[in-house]
């Protein structure tokens, strides 16, 4: 019998007008570590946003656990160098005893340092991601793994608004939203900022910035967000070095320096200095989508 079954999600309570979500274990709460969860379109560039900046915080001293959130357990691959087994995978594997495990069972070293985690998720129509990801937690916390760390990145799949979305946003203290310079980014992000300002009714998660990622230009999300009253925190051009970093399965912070390279590891610096730092709460008002499709574009 997997957790799953022993306990079922509480979807006793709305959280946001007409929504059922997976409710946070009041036991399994992050406390110490400041906590970003990184939303975005489907295909945007999450991941490798994350690990490179996690791989920035790392460069900066920083003790950096980053969690993937997405049945792919894709997210990690280029701070290790390879596909880690999901939480998921392991658990199955002592017929989900979570206390027959052991940290190096679930936990991998990257680059700097950085501790990876899959949560991976149920098979597909089976279960709730929200709920996997919340086992995740306890299972770190079980073992004293948050204890040490003082960062932790959640790298979040998709943009469908759901409760396995949201549910890591019910442990951030940030939202980052990773989008490009075109309409499908932009109207995605857009409904990530309305789910984010849902859950802040009753969470602590504030929403930091939006990240221009794969961008030449950035005119389309910067008039975006002085309509709604966002804000654009980076930009990550369109360059080569990007793409070639995922094929050698490597972070950027890794790959032999070029002036591409060493421009991005920068804005990866900066943005992970800013973070830290602390950013301002931002509550922007999202758009109806008609108005979406009036804002962007040319006539």
């Amino acid at each position: 019998m997997s957790p799953l079954d022993r306990r079922p999600p509480d979807l006793s309570g709305l959280d946001g007008e007409g929504s059922v979500q997976v409710h946070q274990d009041p036991t399994a709460r992050i406390e110490g570590a400041k906590v970003f969860s990184i939303y975005g379109k489907g295909g945007i560039g999450k991941s490798t946003t994350s690990s490179n900046l996690s791989a920035a915080f790392a460069s900066l001293g920083k003790r950096v656990l980053q969690i993937g959130c997405d049945p792919k357990h894709d997210s990690t691959f280029t701070l290790t160098g390879s596909l880690v087994p999901t939480v998921i995978d392991i658990l199955k594997e002592v017929d989900f005893h979570p206390e027959e495990l052991r940290p190096e069972d679930f936990i991998f070293e990257g680059w700097g340092g950085v501790k990876c985690v899959e949560a991976g998720g149920p098979p597909a129509g089976t279960g709730c991601g929200g709920y996997v990801v919340g086992q995740t937690v306890k299972l770190l916390k079980q073992h004293h793994l948050l204890e040490d760390t003082d960062v932790v990145i959640f790298d979040v799949l998709g943009d469908v608004v759901c409760g396995g979305f949201a549910a890591p946003l019910q442990h951030a203290d940030r939202a980052v939203i990773v989008t490009a310079n075109d309409f499908d980014s932009i109207y995605a992000m857009n409904r990530i900022i309305a789910a984010v300002q849902a859950k802040s009714t009753n969470y602590k998660v504030r929403l930091a910035g939006c990240i221009a990622n794969r961008s030449r230009d950035t005119d389309e999300v910067d008039r975006f967000c002085d309509k709604v009253g966002f804000r654009r925190i980076g930009h990550m051009p369109d360059v080569d070095a990007i793409r070639r970093s995922r094929l050698k399965k490597k972070t950027l912070f890794e790959m032999d320096p070029d002036d591409d390279i060493i421009a991005c590891r920068a804005e990866y610096v900066r943005l992970a200095e800013a973070l830290w730092n602390g950013t301002e709460p931002l509550a922007p008002a999202p758009l109806p989508d008609r108005d979406i499709f009036e804002l962007l574009g040319f006539d």
